[in-house]
């Protein structure tokens, strides 16, 4: 397992904008993380006092980003910075998530990558049950 302040040394997000917990586990094509940010009331993504589902689309990118931070780490180099750049077939079966009791997962998988490029698949799910699913694709910084 992978805590949280090791995660927020990979990736650019800092304090509570760093989305997840810990890792649970991961390999070269595959990450599983674990939070319970959505029940933070300071939250930076909440509006109105409430966390809409579409926020785990970042959750997801966010998933993507320490996957190749551990990647760059393994390889004895630096993750290399991305922007994302598109999200296709998002689907979201919940309208908020600030209101959900259990720890939030994610399951992020790289299907394809260049030199400039990376694209993921993700799932996030709550007890058990897929909540949003998705694929992203980011730009790497040259």
């Amino acid at each position: 397992m992978i805590p949280r302040h090791d995660i927020e040394a990979m990736i650019p997000h800092k304090g509570g904008m760093c989305l997840w917990d810990d890792v649970i586990d991961w390999d070269a094509q595959r990450i599983r993380l674990r939070t319970r940010s959505h029940h933070d009331a300071a939250n930076p993504l909440r509006h109105d006092e409430r966390l809409r589902a579409v926020h785990l689309c970042e959750y997801g990118a966010q998933a993507m980003a320490v996957h190749g931070g551990l990647r760059g780490a393994a390889a004895g180099g630096e993750p290399k910075v991305g922007f994302l750049v598109a999200l296709r077939n998002v689907e979201l079966r919940v309208a908020r998530i600030d209101d959900l009791t259990d720890a939030l997962e994610c399951e992020a998988e790289l299907l394809a990558e260049s030199a400039a490029s990376q694209q993921y698949g993700f799932r996030i799910l709550h007890a058990g049950e897929v909540i949003a699913a998705g694929r992203a694709a980011v730009m790497l910084q040259m």
